[in-house]
């Protein structure tokens, strides 16, 4: 059950009631797996609105990268004036249009939703009492004319509610398989290369950049195993929503880093 609150009354109870419209339209039109479908189309939905989001933070990313060159020679340059560097790297972001804190701010704008979706969904998918399910998810509703009563959470064959460490078919260890490959997908696409540095015979890489080197080592291979655990471990529903996103990544990053036009 999902109790008043300022979080879930801003964030988690509307995702929910959007989650059981989809499913109440599928459901109506007599589309299979309505369940399924509607976890697909709310984010989508939610997708959409946080596109332009999600463009802004890739259009910085690539800035970051085009100006990295810049960024290394002004550090070389004033290794011992901290000051003096920071002054110039603030005049560099402003010569480039680059606003240091805006990916910060949008990725605190995703947290809220992504924490909402993953609620909204653990309401359906975590608990086996399906009519008292049923009856917590109407009580929530804005529109009584949606109301619920059956909730069938196969999709193609899969039970979303079903986690495959605990389904019992080898089939359902596709689904962590899947996500994980995405997500190294999603992080290498998501990180233009730039030209390698030019290292100098006898000249030694500093500790920083052997630092970034090691962080994106394992952000390429080490995350996506993470997030293949997750999916290992938490209903296949959770799965369907965050491989969904991964896929809009995916498309948006190769759309923005493709090469232009001549």
């Amino acid at each position: 059950m999902i109790k008043p609150g300022f979080f879930n009354s801003l964030f988690v109870i509307p995702i929910l009631n959007i989650l059981v419209l989809f499913y109440f339209v599928f459901e109506f039109l007599h589309i299979p797996f309505a369940f399924g479908f509607a976890i697909i189309a709310l984010t989508t939905l939610v997708r959409l609105v946080l596109q332009p989001f999600f463009n802004q933070q890739m259009q910085t990313s690539k800035k970051m990268i085009e100006i990295k060159p810049q960024m290394d020679a002004l550090t070389k340059k004033y290794k011992n004036d901290k000051k003096g560097l920071q002054q110039e790297q603030l005049k560099l972001y402003q010569q480039a249009g680059i606003n240091p804190a805006a990916g910060c701010l949008f990725m605190i704008v995703q947290i809220p939703v992504f924490i909402a979706l993953y609620q909204a969904l653990l309401l359906f998918l975590q608990n086996t009492n399906q009519a008292k399910v049923i009856a917590d998810v109407n009580k929530i509703l804005y529109i009584p004319g949606i109301r619920i009563t059956t909730f069938d959470p196969m999709f193609f064959g899969f039970n979303l509610s079903v986690a495959p460490n605990v389904a019992g078919n080898v089939f359902y260890y596709i689904i962590p398989v899947i996500t994980a490959i995405l997500q190294y997908l999603q992080v290498k696409v998501s990180t233009p290369q730039s030209a390698p540095a030019i290292v100098k015979a006898g000249e030694k890489t500093s500790t920083q950049e052997d630092f970034q080197k090691a962080m994106g080592t394992q952000m390429k291979y080490i995350f996506p195993v993470l997030i293949g655990w997750f999916a290992y471990t938490l209903p296949v529903g959770l799965s369907l929503y965050w491989n969904v996103f991964s896929l809009f990544s995916i498309i948006q990053y190769r759309n923005i880093n493709k090469p232009a036009k001549k």
